[in-house]
């Protein structure tokens, strides 16, 4: 053998060596130095977590009357983890899947699929490591199948699971009030140290508000599986803690009484003329009733609607489009507390107050003409009536609009006019601040909307971020908009011109709009419902709620939900009483005459007030307000229906349904909710869960 040879046989023999020590010095490592290491990690690896959820509690009416409630349902979910491994992708399981529960194979895809920025409902917004359920309520063949041939559905589960429900007691549907659930996000789970990627929770209403409470905490099973997944031991188990119950100052009976009483008037809209001939749309409304004597809400109800029981499980893509189409007037938006309109002459009795307070006396005389000149603009009367000489009561049961004009342009006058003095008192506009208009109410409800009221900090604001726009519309006008809508394009370029420069000043035209309820004033059904319960009860603003009592599971109660004062109205208790013995005064000589035609005036005395707001290139607004009975301040309501016309003639005939309902009259023999008066105490828990109503006397 050669030199050469060996040479190369002796750097063979030094590189194997090399190479056993290598692998010999890593062998060492892993199974002794880093032995217990990978021991620990090979035991992890087969241990599982078995997610329990917690059964979510009841929301219950003020009798218990389950509004919410958990039934057992057979549910088929997808395991996108799982089929995503298949060698298609999962396309063959998910084909055989859609045949066996009937569902359209797009449809099927669209649920599962991620939701992320483009792309549009169905998706699931939960984790994608979680099953996702497509199919609820399905045959226990279909469920059997799955079951026993479960290799031609891998990733595939059914089994009974316990699911929202949304009983309707008494026909009332709440579904505004009480909301839905989502699936938790995987951002929801990772920064919270209570949910689970399988947990549901609120995403509207009282089940968004008090889900901390009715969510309850899930149990966590650590089990151990072998190679093929299957559980061969239970290492550890957290049980489950249902959710509490939520007790609500909701009547259901009441509830489902108002809900009709808002159908019955959008339906009656739309069979009246508007003054050209042309049918009212009708195309949206609100009402609600609250106790005055501590903001309790006992009813409201908001159109158009929608079925909770539809966000059970998986939502459809056509009943999701529908929930959110501005064509079918945004169901998933609850106008009673959420929309906001010009009040129309509802809001006169706070205009009244404002005088007051700023020394006016109610009982002068002012002059109801039928018009008021305003600069180079006649302010109409409504229907231009005129009544001659009347005090402040008679126009607040007549709702003469000139009456109003001249007390809001004097007042303006003296603050200054178009050159204002330092510190304008502005009567008006505080009072209705003292009402708590402009901000919200503070119910127990989430995204509760502010309202607007169009003050002069308000005015300045609005101008300056929109002042660069108007100026450039004030040279070019709104061409995209005349061919089509040429007195709206007019306005609007007229509106430009006049604002560019000096927007910000509050002038005698926002005054006097302002005074009857118009312009850019906007108050929710609620806000104007608060308002009449202040002035029925002395001048007291309550926070409204719903919640009144958190139950744990076995039915103790864990904490009552006391009402709350928001503050006292600053107006001389003289003039709310003048204010409100004007308003009893409406329905037997006022506007409300034909509303309360045949009712026991002198058993219930109500008080009432009509309201017809107008908004431009749309039919007029009808708005309805009541409290009562007088001798015994307890209920204020307040109805309103988009493009419905009078009040008198559209909400005022509901509001008086409900009323019948509440005071036992008309086609009701006796009052719906006993003594005409809501409980004070709490439903009891039966042994069998269930609950029983509240004694009377509590």
């Amino acid at each position: 053998m050669s030199d050469r040879s060996r040479r190369r046989l002796l750097v063979i023999q030094v590189l194997t060596l090399s190479l056993i020590i290598t692998l010999a010095g890593r062998l060492w490592q892993m199974q002794v130095a880093s032995g217990d290491k990978y021991a620990r990690a090979a035991t992890e690896n087969q241990v599982r977590e078995v997610i329990v959820p917690a059964t979510r509690g009841l929301i219950l009416d003020s009798a218990g009357r389950p509004l919410v409630a958990n039934r057992s349902s057979l549910v088929v979910s997808v395991d996108r983890s799982v089929v995503g491994r298949q060698k298609d992708r999962g396309a063959a399981v998910l084909d055989r899947l859609a045949k066996l529960i009937d569902m359209d194979r797009t449809l099927l895809s669209e649920l599962i699929r991620l939701c992320a920025p483009g792309v549009g409902q169905p998706c699931w917004n939960g984790s994608p490591y979680t099953p996702i359920p497509v199919a609820q309520d399905v045959d226990q063949r279909v469920a059997l199948q799955i079951l026993e041939r479960a290799e031609d559905y891998p990733g595939i589960t059914a089994q009974l699971e316990t699911v929202r429900s949304y009983p309707r007691p008494a026909g009332a549907n709440a579904a505004h009030i009480v909301g839905y659930l989502g699936p938790v996000t995987e951002f929801e789970a990772a920064h919270s140290d209570v949910l689970g990627l399988r947990d549901l929770v609120g995403r509207a209403g009282l089940e968004k508000q008090y889900d901390d409470y009715l969510r309850g905490t899930p149990g966590v099973h650590a089990v151990a599986v072998d190679h093929l997944g299957r559980v061969v031991q239970t290492l550890d188990e957290a049980e489950q803690v249902a959710g509490s119950h939520l007790v609500t100052t909701i009547d259901a009976r009441v509830q489902a009484v108002t809900e009709q009483a808002l159908r019955d008037a959008m339906h009656r809209a739309r069979t009246q003329p508007d003054y050209k001939g042309r049918l009212f749309k009708g195309d949206s409304g609100a009402v609600v009733v609250m106790d005055v004597t501590d903001g309790s809400i006992i009813a409201m109800a908001s159109s158009p609607t929608f079925d909770p029981n539809d966000w059970v499980g998986s939502i459809s893509p056509s009943k999701y489009q529908h929930m959110t189409s501005a064509k079918a007037g945004y169901p998933l938006v609850g106008q009673a507390f959420q929309g906001g309109a010009p009040p129309g002459s509802t809001f006169k009795p706070v205009s009244a107050a404002g005088a007051a307070k700023a020394g006016y006396r109610l009982n002068a005389t002012y002059g109801c003409t039928s018009s008021f000149q305003v600069g180079n603009r006649a302010f109409k009367n409504f229907d231009s009536l005129s009544y001659g000489p009347i005090t402040v009561a008679y126009a607040l049961q007549v709702s003469c609009d000139t009456v109003f004009y001249r007390l809001a342009y004097d007042m303006w006058i003296k603050d200054g006019g178009n050159k204002p003095v330092d510190h304008p008192k502005d009567p008006m506009f505080n009072m209705a601040r003292e009402f708590g208009l402009g901000k919200r109410t503070g119910i127990d409800l989430p995204n509760e909307s502010p309202g607007r009221v169009p003050d002069r900090p308000w005015k300045l604001a609005y101008w300056r971020a929109t002042k660069d726009e108007l100026c450039r519309r004030a040279e070019t006008g709104y061409p995209e908009r005349a061919k089509k809508e040429p007195a709206r394009a007019a306005f609007l370029t007229q509106f430009a011109k006049e604002n560019c420069k000096e927007g910000w000043k509050l002038r005698a035209y926002d005054a006097v709009n302002f005074s009857i309820g118009q312009g850019d004033l906007m108050l929710t059904p609620l806000q104007l419902t608060r308002v009449y319960a202040a002035i029925a009860n002395g001048g007291t603003l309550w926070q409204p709620r719903i919640g009144k009592a958190i139950v744990g599971p076995d039915g103790t109660v864990i904490k009552e939900l006391k009402p709350k004062k928001s503050g006292k109205i600053d107006a001389p208790a003289s003039a709310l009483s003048y204010i409100r013995k004007a308003l009893v005064g409406t329905a037997l000589n006022g506007t409300s005459r034909g509303v309360f035609r045949g009712w026991p005036l002198d058993k219930f005395p109500m008080g009432s007030k009509t309201g017809t707001s107008e908004i431009f290139g749309k039919q007029p607004r009808s708005w309805f307000a009541a409290f009562g009975p007088d001798n015994s301040p307890r209920y204020a309501i307040v109805m309103t229906v988009s493009q419905g016309g009078t009040g008198s003639g559209t909400s005022g005939p509901s509001v008086r349904k409900i009323l019948e309902a509440l005071m036992g009259l008309g086609e009701h023999k006796q009052p719906v909710i006993e003594d005409r008066k809501p409980p004070k105490g709490l439903p009891t828990m039966r042994v069998d869960g269930t609950f029983a109503p509240p004694k009377r006397g509590q």
